[in-house]
């Protein structure tokens, strides 16, 4: 059956959701840099940082939590349909509108806070280094993705989903072979329990060091046999082999630094252009966020690329280190039909949108491992 490919009606469904998931993702895109244009141009930006007669790190922090308040209010409907009305339509969340609203209050505190820490240092580093503030800002960006990478995994991931060690021993011992045979330490094997929120099937290698561990979500537990479990887990471990995760990192500072370096020439122009105090003035925050977002608006297509390379290098060590062509065809057949993939996007749409390979490549790759093979 994994022959014939992903059931036709699934991939209607999956095109029909694919399309309007990302016209409601540019939507949301142009209230942002609309909301922001706004702010600047009508001197509501300046009229909010005057109001605020505070020290300047009270200042920004007030003004932030003020904005992305603001901000949040108006994109509310649009982020709600997209987060909760459309899963639903296509079948892809079972969650009720209490426990989605709930996991929501808690992502958004949680992504407040952080980003506040962090537009607060940003702003400390405008202040007392307007020259050099870009690349210690880079700098700092960069730890905090590490520090991030490494452990919301573990800290963050368990807010929202319940975590218990996997209670099938004869699965958990296969895949720790595994893992004894490709080399990667883990610690122990763990359920997350997905099947209270979603229908989607996932599976990942979390933490570091001691606290490294494999989770696989119960949905993936419940349909997929153990050597297609072992595929997954293969290629999660191939991650790991190649040390993707630190040249990600890599790749997100280079970005960062380019990022910040345009942010700053944009703001040595915009102070005396748009009668600005200076670099560190928070009114131009906006400016700041428009640069960001359109720089990673732009070279996005090249970080996808990048990361469908990195995906097929993952794939080629899963089908290598289980030797089971048949069971990496069977498991990503049936996760395309899971989680609502695309099989075939078209040419544009993988460029722009796909940060991994499309499943009829993925499926040609394992064809060819088949071949070499015999």
């Amino acid at each position: 059956m994994s022959e014939l490919g992903p059931d036709p009606r699934r991939q209607e469904k999956a095109r029909e959701y694919a399309g309007l998931t990302r016209r409601f993702l540019f939507l949301e895109l142009g209230l942002g840099v609309a909301f922001m244009l706004v702010l600047l141009l009508t001197g509501l930006s300046s009229g909010l940082r005057d109001l605020l007669s505070l020290p300047q790190p009270a200042r920004v922090v007030s003004y932030f939590l003020i904005v992305m308040l603001g901000y949040g209010v108006v994109s509310a409907p649009v982020a709600a349909y997209r987060g909760f009305v459309l899963p639903h339509r296509y079948g892809l969340s079972c969650q009720s509108w209490q426990s989605w609203a709930a996991d929501m209050a808690k992502e958004g505190i949680l992504a407040l806070v952080l980003s506040t820490c962090f537009v607060a240092v940003i702003y400390s580093l405008l202040e007392s280094f307007p020259q050099g503030w870009w690349l210690l800002a880079s700098g700092f960006g960069a730890l905090v993705t590490v520090v991030m990478t490494r452990l919301a995994p573990v800290l963050i991931l368990p807010l929202f989903y319940k975590l218990r060690p996997l209670a099938d021993a004869e699965l958990r011992s296969r895949l720790l072979r595994l893992a004894e045979r490709t080399q990667t330490r883990v610690g122990d094997v763990f359920q997350i329990d997905f099947s209270d929120k979603t229908s989607t099937g996932n599976a990942m290698v979390m933490g570091w060091g001691s606290t490294r561990r494999i989770a696989l979500s119960d949905t993936m537990l419940r349909d997929y046999t153990p050597e297609e479990i072992e595929v997954v887990m293969a290629h999660e471990f191939g991650h790991h082999r190649h040390r993707d995760i630190a040249k990600l990192t890599i790749v997100q500072s280079i970005l960062m630094l380019l990022g910040f370096y345009s942010a700053n020439l944009t703001l040595t122009w915009a102070v005396p252009t748009l009668g600005l105090d200076s670099v560190s003035d928070v009114a131009a925050f906006p400016v700041l966020a428009l640069v960001l977002l359109t720089l990673t608006l732009l070279l996005a297509p090249l970080v996808n690329a990048y990361t469908r390379h990195v995906e097929r290098a993952a794939d080629r060590f899963a089908l290598a280190a289980t030797s089971n062509p048949n069971a990496f065809v069977s498991m990503l057949t049936k996760l395309t039909d899971q989680n609502l993939v695309e099989s075939e996007p078209g040419r544009w749409t993988e460029i722009l949108f796909c940060d991994h390979p499309p499943y009829y490549k993925r499926l040609e790759l394992a064809h060819r491992f088949r071949r070499e093979e015999h």
